[in-house]
């Protein structure tokens, strides 16, 4: 426990995985069949948390693949708008393609339509990770979407080995997208390994059922890789606020309940509201409610990376807040 806090506390991650681009219609309410303008925005998980975690005054350098076009350039600028370091994005060629997410900026109804053919981040390789000095970062993030296909599959994984290396500790988003996958069974074992490896946990109560083979086995796996492979396994329930078990204790966090505008972007925009919270010397329950409060504050505006956080946004939004609900 103490080299994962003592990693996370240099608030410097490098991140792996994919940049996309987001498209969404405005204004707020509208169905994509009835658009008539779009915003577009930076996208993909890890660029997400990457982005988060820069707006909230850490430091974060992604590891990935862009294709070799307008998009993929898009997606670099964007990353550089919210000073994330993009040395390490590389452009890729041929007919691989950026990721696209189109999704609407409405709870009921909701539709999002992903495109991920010819992905191009999934051809990040060795390469790309063996590029990346390891003890420059205090410790190293990841979304398990960088594990559905080859190779980056096997290059995140050596990513890990590089990483432990160098002395940083692993922080393993499950993030579990069923359409990047080839079957259910090998998101199952892959997902399964790379958390063993890791030494901080955080997922939903679906995906830990899922990596334990039924939804009412999650809790039971969250747990017991607590006791046995990870220092901190956070365990989402929604609106029922997480379960977090770290040194053999079990912490119970609500949620701050708001008008959500559309569900998505809350785990990325978590994640980074977490991990700056601890680097930033709070302690783990109240950087787990702060992380929550991003969360909040990213479901209640239009797009994901424009709509996380940064510093004076969270702290205005926890003064107007009296407290969670009760976990």
């Amino acid at each position: 426990m103490t080299a994962l806090m003592d990693g996370i506390k240099t608030n410097n991650f490098v991140v792996i995985g994919r940049a996309g681009m987001d498209m969404y219609p405005d204004p707020p309410g509208t169905a994509t069949e009835d658009a008539e303008t779009m915003t577009a925005a930076l996208g993909g998980s890890s660029a997400n948390i990457a982005a988060g975690i820069c707006k909230l005054g850490g430091r974060a350098a992604l590891v990935t693949r862009v294709s070799d076009d307008s998009v993929g350039r898009f997606c670099v600028k964007q990353l550089n708008k919210y000073g994330v370091d993009a040395t390490h994005v590389t452009p890729v060629g041929g007919e691989f393609r950026n990721s696209l997410a189109v999704y609407e900026t409405r709870v009921q109804d909701h539709q999002t339509v992903i495109y991920r053919n010819g992905a191009a981040d999934f051809q990040m390789d060795e390469s790309d990770v063996n590029a990346v000095d390891y003890a420059a970062y205090g410790a190293l993030i990841t979304a398990g979407t960088v594990f559905a296909a080859e190779p980056s599959r096997t290059a995140t994984f050596h990513a890990f080995d590089l990483a432990r290396a160098a002395g940083l500790p692993i922080v393993f988003d499950v993030d579990y997208r069923p359409y990047s996958w080839p079957s259910p069974q090998v998101a199952s074992d892959v997902l399964s390994a790379a958390a063993e490896k890791s030494d901080m946990i955080v997922g939903n109560d679906e995906e830990f059922g899922f990596m334990a083979g039924g939804i009412d086995k999650g809790l039971d796996k969250a747990r017991e890789l607590s006791q046995t492979t990870a220092a901190l396994v956070v365990y989402k329930m929604g609106h029922l606020g997480a379960i977090t078990f770290a040194d053999g204790q079990e912490i119970r966090t609500g949620i701050y309940p708001v008008e959500a505008l559309k569900p998505t972007g809350a785990g990325d925009s978590f994640m980074a509201g977490f991990v700056t919270s601890i680097a930033n010397g709070h302690d783990l329950k109240t950087s787990l409610l702060r992380g929550s409060a991003c969360a909040s504050i990213t479901v209640s505006r239009p797009g994901c990376a424009p709509a996380m956080a940064d510093t004076p946004t969270l702290e205005q939004f926890l003064a107007d807040h009296t407290g969670p609900t009760n976990a």
